[in-house]
């Protein structure tokens, strides 16, 4: 069995932390390694264990992630960051790609996002183990940020939906968060589009990865945390 990947979670916040460590914890090939709360114990985690991966917030009630990013790049250090933060400046992802982040998540955090960057990263990581020499070609591979972006074209093109979501239910579960005047647990939205749970989670997740829902975590006296929807502020309908 190959090392598992070495990760370091930074995160003020213990509860989103231990979130996501759930979600690691779910993906193979990774291994939590430490969990900091502030940017000096990240630091200090970060020396110790010499992670492969950092996951990095930018909010820091001792100072900032960008700040610790820059020092992780100047120090030459081999571990990688993928910020996951809820900073959406534009600044702040600019100043990110500078300093050679490797991937930049928008919270709330969700399993699938979280999954592919860290599957993108162990793909990443096995281009570069298997060159023996440069090429371009396998430069442009390992650079996707070079890659040609394709001219569009003047028609709007119909967004192909992934695999297990369907035009009809996802209108069924948009109308009933848009509907709504409060937030809604999967369960809630099942019972009112006439399905499983398991299945309105699947469309709930779908939406707040298009960025038309947004999702909290509710954390209740008893019982697991629990995650709830509502339509983004731009989609509710002027009263």
């Amino acid at each position: 069995m190959s090392t598992p990947v070495g990760i370091v979670i930074a995160e003020d916040d213990p509860q989103i932390a231990e979130i996501q460590r759930r979600f690691v914890e779910r993906v193979p090939g990774f291994e939590v390694r430490g969990i900091a709360h502030t940017t000096r114990d990240a630091r200090e985690l970060i020396e110790v264990f010499q992670p492969n991966l950092v996951l990095l917030d930018i909010q820091f009630p001792d100072g900032s992630g960008l700040d610790l990013l820059r020092e992780i790049r100047a120090s030459a250090s081999p571990t990688d960051v993928i910020l996951v933060t809820a900073a959406k400046e534009v600044d702040s992802l600019t100043e990110a790609l500078r300093c050679g982040v490797f991937d930049y998540i928008l919270k709330p955090l969700v399993f699938e996002r979280l999954e592919q960057a860290l599957q993108n990263f162990t793909s990443h990581l096995a281009k570069l183990k298997a060159l023996e020499s440069l090429s371009q070609q396998s430069v442009d591979g390992l650079l996707p940020r070079n890659t040609p972006v394709p001219q569009q074209s003047t028609q709007p093109a119909r967004k192909r939906l992934p695999k297990g979501i369907d035009t009809l239910t996802l209108d069924k579960v948009r109308s009933a968060l848009v509907d709504s005047k409060e937030s809604l647990s999967a369960e809630q939205v099942g019972e009112r589009i006439g399905s499983s749970r398991t299945t309105a989670r699947r469309y709930l997740e779908y939406l707040v990865s298009e960025q038309e829902l947004e999702a909290d975590v509710n954390y209740g006296s008893i019982g697991r945390p629990e995650r709830r929807y509502r339509a983004a502020p731009d989609l509710k309908p002027t009263e």
